[in-house]
């Protein structure tokens, strides 16, 4: 089973309960649900991790974090899952964002241009409002883009650990059936 797999990498809770750098969070982490591997933790785990890993800048980990504990998802899950976003991977998420934002803002579509203008050195200034500009005008697009590619991504990861997770009972079901209707038949 996948729960056996998973739980020889997390940590328990006497571990959690005793680490020095942790105390201050008190018995916020005591909750089962935060450490356990089951269908509805995992599943919001994930979903949590996959909203969270499109903050901007360092604190996605940290904000997986203040949405696990109040939300009693599963911990481990949320802050592992927001590295999905990487240096490899962050400007096509953006980059698809903003194509998102533009869609739902009924923006016309047409493509970002990772290099909007030519820097020209003899006219900086110049160069400099143009860059300003480019960026001000990815502002609201990115604005809404961001937040509703992360729900939708979340709500997808969601779905899709509580559907995978549903067919991996049900198979593990059948199969023991099988063997148990075979059993008797011999």
């Amino acid at each position: 089973m996948p729960r056996k797999f998973f739980r020889r990498f997390l940590p328990d809770q006497a571990t959690i309960r005793t680490n020095k750098y942790l105390a201050w969070l008190g018995a916020w982490l005591h909750h089962p649900n935060l450490w356990h591997l089951n269908r509805d933790a995992v599943a919001g785990g994930v979903a949590i991790g996959l909203f969270a890993g499109l903050v901007p800048g360092p604190l996605q980990m940290l904000a997986a974090v203040l949405l696990a504990i109040p939300l009693k998802k599963n911990l481990p899950v949320a802050v592992l899952l927001t590295l999905y976003t990487n240096p490899f991977t962050i400007v096509p998420l953006y980059l698809l964002a903003i194509a998102y934002g533009r869609l739902l803002l009924g923006a016309d579509l047409h493509p970002v241009t990772v290099e909007p203008y030519s820097w020209d050195w003899a006219h900086w200034i110049d160069s400099l409002q143009g860059m300003t500009h480019w960026m001000l005008s990815l502002g609201k697009p990115l604005a809404i883009g961001l937040p509703a590619l992360g729900l939708t991504l979340a709500a997808l990861g969601y779905a899709a650990v509580q559907l995978g997770w549903r067919a991996y009972v049900v198979i593990a079901w059948r199969a023991r059936a099988q063997r148990r209707t075979k059993r008797n038949v011999q």
